[in-house]
């Protein structure tokens, strides 16, 4: 077993195939009284930890996978079947969802053994971490989480701050939570991963957001600074390695911060990839004079993206010698607001090529039951 210290924390990676006492793997041993030398047959040295796809595709079309889902050898077998049939050449796998709970060992018992089977298919593999929301993390460290300052007195132990889900979060301007996910996301990349994204990086957007106390925060300073910094910080820390973000879908069409801190531009100097939550349930009524947003998934989805490149460009203008993220938006394959055919869903992707044109960098498909619409994503065979 071995044991990876985080600021403040402890994780425990069961990882028998990888460690070993490489000393051992081969000694030599004389017998005086035959005068003849035994060779004791060497220990079998572990194959290294799996490394990032060779040849990764230019335009990355991916699906996304629970912890869970991953760990069943049934659902392999229907992802496979999905690359083999599908224009699918990418999987989105938790490695720390909204629970704060780490996938591997708990869930997938072999993080390595999954990533070569993905990539013996070619398959570029994206390890997605959900960081601020963090139940776990937080009643571990809960002098590091967002507290309720109407039942926290000063003397006492915080109590933790929940959203309408119950959910506790971390405070986005600890740098200890910060090296906390960066740790875990150090770890990931050495299994193999060929990126790592990132979610729920926001301050908290439902509850009773009035009554939050932050042990860090001064709340004077801007939440969008608060989390440009938390970008650059990543970045410093994980150089040379593909890095996305996932945003809120208004963020591409508004020009505050939603309130949780979020601006689209603020993330484009920091990242390989920027990636919109378009999913056309998730929009206000009448958006774009549309009574139901979700019912017009090929309008809502192009006009988010279309605002979203403008917002590039006219970023690109005035910072000229930047490198920017790519827009590769999260897509919706599940029934909310509508029930999604496999029409609605193509229109999606369809809305993000015509949008984007040349900057067309693919799509990432989210449902959470992992059950994908084939017909929409069917190879095209010329």
């Amino acid at each position: 077993m071995l044991e990876i210290f985080a600021t403040g924390a402890v994780f425990a990676f069961h990882n028998n195939n990888y460690f070993v006492n490489q000393t051992a793997a081969a000694s030599v041993i004389t017998s005086n009284t035959a005068n003849i030398t035994e060779r004791i047959p060497a220990i079998p040295l572990p194959q290294p930890p799996p490394k990032k796809l060779a040849n990764p595709p230019e335009i990355i079309k991916a699906v996304y996978v629970t912890g869970w889902s991953a760990k069943n050898k049934s659902y392999l077998n229907y992802l496979s079947n999905l690359f083999e049939t599908t224009e699918i050449n990418a999987v989105v796998i938790d490695i720390k969802d909204y629970s704060g709970i780490i996938s591997y060992p708990s869930m997938i018992s072999n993080i390595n053994v999954l990533v070569r089977f993905f990539h013996e298919q070619n398959v570029y593999v994206i390890g997605r971490i959900s960081v601020f929301e963090d139940p776990a993390f937080s009643k571990a460290r809960p002098e590091l989480a967002i507290f309720d300052k109407t039942k926290s007195a000063p003397a006492s132990p915080p109590v933790l701050w929940y959203d309408n889900h119950k959910l506790s979060w971390l405070d986005p301007s600890s740098k200890e939570v910060c090296d906390y996910n960066i740790s875990i996301a150090k770890d990931v990349l050495s299994r193999g991963f060929d990126e790592i994204n990132f979610d729920y990086i926001r301050f908290p957007s439902d509850g009773k957001t009035q009554n939050m106390g932050f042990p860090f925060w001064d709340q004077k300073t801007a939440r969008r600074v608060i989390l440009k910094n938390f970008f650059k910080y990543l970045r410093q820390e994980l150089p040379d390695t593909k890095l996305s973000a996932d945003l809120f879908g208004q963020a591409t069409v508004n020009s505050d911060d939603l309130g949780i801190g979020q601006i689209i531009e603020d993330s484009l100097e920091y990242f390989d990839y920027v990636s919109p939550m378009v999913y056309p349930s998730h929009y206000a009524t009448n958006f774009i004079g549309f009574e139901n947003p979700a019912e017009h998934p090929y309008e809502v989805v192009a006009y988010s993206m279309a605002t979203a490149l403008l917002k590039e460009t006219a970023f690109k203008n005035l910072n000229p010698d930047a490198k920017l993220a790519k827009l590769r938006p999260w897509l919706q394959d599940f029934n909310m607001g509508a029930v999604y055919t496999a029409q609605m869903v193509k229109a999606q992707i369809m809305a993000t090529q015509d949008s984007l044109k040349n900057g067309y960098n693919g799509y990432m498909l989210w449902n959470p039951s992992n059950i994908y619409t084939k017909k929409a994503i069917e190879k095209i065979i010329d």
